[in-house]
């Protein structure tokens, strides 16, 4: 995987709580792994998950030590982000993990996180392209300084028409409107299905498009 490696890291948020709700996994047909925002929590993100839960389908939300996956925004440069960002990356591995070691098909795992969230679960479907059930990147794009198509795609594997959303402001804060371009490109350049939608006006956040988008891929995990 270019510019990263997960296998054996041991970071900050390796020792922090897996939550789950929804399906208990031992018979769920599919799962969400959710990711929380800045200053946020797994329990909290889990109470959008119940917006957006079918029966059958696991929730699983992994912690941020502290609240916060890494220090500074995700624009500064990867290293000052660092071992928070793969310490992170990590933690989104071992959720996937959890639910595939209970008998779920990573095509059947959708990620959903939010601002900060949204960030790390794109960079992980990006440096770890294979078919999943999802992404959906709220408020949130691919971290860095700046984005190298060339980095992205010197990666084995491909996102096999994975079907991704992008929902963002266009006067979001903490989130260019460039930077969520830039990253359904990367998206697609790698094969992904992605959907873009810029909300005027909307600021950060989530609105009820965006929770009918990602209920409308959570269907599409128990539909198969």
């Amino acid at each position: 995987m270019s510019g990263v490696d997960i296998d054996a890291v041991d970071g900050p948020h390796q020792s922090q709580p897996l939550e789950a709700a929804g399906t208990p996994l031992e018979t769920a047909e599919a799962a969400v792994v959710l990711v929380h925002g800045r200053g946020a929590t797994a329990r909290g993100i889990l109470g959008l998950g119940n917006e957006i839960h079918r029966e059958g389908v696991a929730l699983l939300a992994p912690q941020a030590n502290r609240h916060t996956w890494y220090p500074n925004s995700f624009l500064a440069p990867v290293e000052t982000n660092e071992p928070g960002r793969t310490s992170g990356l990590r933690a989104i591995a071992d959720a996937i993990e959890t639910a595939t070691e209970a008998g779920i098909p990573t095509d059947r795992v959708l990620l959903v996180g939010f601002s900060q969230g949204g960030c790390l679960a794109s960079e992980f479907v990006s440096r770890i392209p294979r078919r999943y059930g999802g992404l959906a990147a709220l408020s949130g794009g691919l971290i860095g300084e700046s984005i190298d198509k060339a980095d992205y795609l010197d990666v084995d594997g491909r996102l096999e028409d994975t079907p991704v959303f992008l929902g963002c402001s266009d006067v979001d804060p903490h989130i260019p409107e460039e930077r969520v371009h830039e990253t359904a490109t990367i998206l697609e350049s790698l094969d992904a299905d992605v959907t873009t939608r810029i909300y005027e006006g909307m600021g950060h956040g989530i609105n009820r498009d965006e929770l009918e988008a990602v209920s409308e891929l959570v269907t599409a995990l128990i539909a198969k």
